[in-house]
């Protein structure tokens, strides 16, 4: 897979081709159950969500709250930090409304969760922006594609949020340029 470099941001080319539009009732929030770690957060989100779990205690399953008493809300896999997940499964934050799998601290969730499925990654002491292609997020790429939502553009809010409106703007402009 070859990479591109917008500012000193590596980023895969797949990424800039694709096309996705999560459809929620598609997928049920798969991604917030699916895997054995939770999402990717840094040491700040680590804080918050510590700092969280007492606002949305009231929202979360009797189940997820004995796991995140007996155990936390975040974890460290191979030197990386993770929300917790209950049986290596959900995360502990996951709340269900009508079968689908929320975020009770949606106003404060990791930027990874709202990066999905573009994950950070690190390459030569450089973040490393790569597409994550799992098999629940099918329906999302078929979505995009007929709706012709470029995977940038869904995800555009957290890229700016990460790296700032005028990287946003170049990332955009070279896309455009390449096509």
């Amino acid at each position: 897979m070859s990479i591109v470099s917008i500012g000193d941001v590596l980023v895969e080319r797949g990424l800039l081709d694709a096309r996705f539009s999560c459809p929620l009732e598609s997928c049920r929030g798969a991604c917030c159950v699916e895997g054995e770690l939770g999402a990717p957060i840094d040491a700040r989100e680590e804080a918050f969500l510590q700092s969280a779990v007492e606002g949305v205690r009231d929202r979360l399953s009797e189940k997820n709250l004995r796991y995140i008493n007996r155990h936390g809300c975040t974890e460290v896999y191979q030197g990386s930090l993770y929300t917790r997940t209950v049986e290596g499964r959900e995360c502990v934050f996951v709340v269900y409304e009508d079968g689908v799998a929320l975020c009770s601290v949606e106003s404060g969730k990791p930027l990874s969760c709202s990066l999905f499925p573009i994950r950070v990654r690190k390459k030569f002491g450089l973040d490393y922006l790569v597409y994550e292609q799992h098999s629940m997020c099918r329906e999302a790429r078929k979505q995009g594609a007929e709706q012709n939502v470029r995977l940038i553009d869904f995800v555009g809010a957290s890229l700016v949020a990460r790296y700032g409106e005028q990287w946003y703007d170049s990332l955009k402009e070279f896309v455009d340029s390449s096509t």
